[in-house]
């Protein structure tokens, strides 16, 4: 067996988890701040569209640029990028001269270097990975991801206490130090284009074309796009109501709305844990995802119509399901795409997933505001079940392609 916590390894998971627990105490703290600065679910989706904005079109167009180029170099300018905005943000905040305009242009700002980043970063993660070692990478990954939403109760607290200002203050630093300590990462990049070679647009067009093309030519991938599309609409739903739901709906909504997502916290970790010493057998990994997505669908559509334990039941089921299928997902795609090919595919895919977390976020925010939030959820999810059969089960050949592959 490989080593997995080779140097490179080691330094992109230190690095993006400090990232990480920056961006969680402002990032829940801006979506207090516009919900008691609007009061409207709707204008409040409106801010989460417009963050979501740039995704629609710059991830596809940095694909190709990121095949061609140092992804290592990308990553970490732009988390130096991303601190210098964020301490920009906190000298605004700390003058008075905040606004609802502000923060639209903000969140448009940080979502247009977000969506070029992700990207990057996911076609770079996997070249850290040794071989045989994915499906454990993964869940070291989701499950430090997870933990870093620890710091939303502390994010609450510190927005309530001391404003948001301070809080971008955290932000800036903690890209800058996650920036230094990615320009310590040394691997080979085959794919870059060498400096004597030219690349324009003409070169840009032919990479952008064959991106699609590769898409197209593999069934199993384009499947799989196409319900996480469906997927993202979905869960968009859950994303905007939920918050609003909950501070209707109980006296300091905010805190018991952290303390029922917990669970979902605790089920993600204890699910990272388990795939970090488990493997799922490589010819039923199929079959396990389509039994996931099903009972994730009927868990989401029904939590808010149950009383606050059997909601943090649920919770806690979706979290260990939800981290089972996002471990079974990214390590048989990363693993199934070339590296010369992994930029233009994650474009393709977190553009379209883009796209279907935009309508849904739309729709659920105007939905929201004239009905029942749990019965708009509930659609919502009847809309995710039809698509698991009907995208990803009668596709089921192609698939398990990629899905039931040693990884």
């Amino acid at each position: 067996m490989n080593k997995l916590w080779t140097k490179n390894f080691t330094i992109i998971t230190v690095g993006t988890v400090i990232s990480k627990l920056g961006s969680s105490i402002s990032g829940f703290a801006m979506a207090l701040l516009v919900l008691d600065y609007t009061g409207s679910t709707f204008l409040y989706a409106l801010y989460m569209i417009l963050y979501m904005l740039p995704q629609i079109i710059l991830p596809m167009l940095a694909g190709p640029l990121i095949d061609k180029f140092s992804r290592r170099k990308t990553i970490y300018t732009l988390d130096f990028c991303s601190s210098v905005v964020y301490g920009l943000f906190a000298l605004i905040v700390l003058s008075g001269s905040m606004n609802y305009v502000f923060l639209l242009v903000g969140c448009l700002l940080i979502g247009s270097i977000d969506s070029v980043y992700m990207v990057a970063y996911d076609s770079f993660y996997p070249m850290l990975i040794s071989e045989g070692n994915y499906s454990k990478a993964y869940s070291i990954s989701s499950t430090l991801e997870s933990l870093t939403a620890i710091m939303v109760p502390v994010s609450a607290f510190l927005y309530n206490s001391i404003g948001i200002g301070p809080l971008f203050l955290i932000d800036m630093a903690s890209f800058f130090i996650a920036a230094v300590m990615e320009t310590q990462i040394h691997v080979e990049e085959k794919y870059v284009k060498k400096e004597t070679e030219t690349y324009g647009f003409k070169q840009y067009r032919q990479n952008f074309s064959e991106g699609l093309g590769y898409l197209k030519s593999e069934a199993g991938l384009l499947a799989i796009t196409l319900y996480f599309m469906v997927s993202s609409f979905a869960g968009a739903a859950d994303g905007i109501i939920g918050l609003p739901y909950f501070r209707e709906v109980y006296k300091n909504g905010e805190y018991v709305y952290i303390m029922v997502m917990g669970f979902v916290l605790i089920g993600r970790v204890i699910g990272g844990a388990i795939h970090y010493k488990v493997k799922l057998p490589e010819k039923s990994r199929f079959s396990i995802a389509l039994t996931i997505y099903s009972v994730l669908c009927v868990l989401s559509g029904i939590y808010l119509f149950t009383p606050i334990p059997v909601m943090m039941l649920c919770c806690f089921l979706n979290g260990i399901l939800g981290v089972t299928s996002y471990n079974i997902r990214i390590s048989a795609t990363q693993s199934y795409v070339p590296d010369e090919g992994k930029g233009r595919f994650n474009g393709t895919f977190q553009m379209l997933n883009t796209f279907g977390t935009l309508g849904g976020q739309f729709l659920a925010g105007l939905l929201a505001d004239q009905f029942d939030k749990r019965f708009v959820l509930m659609g919502f999810m009847v809309i995710n079940f039809i698509a698991v059969w009907g995208i990803m089960y009668r596709r089921r050949n192609a698939v398990k392609v990629v899905y039931n592959r040693a990884v």
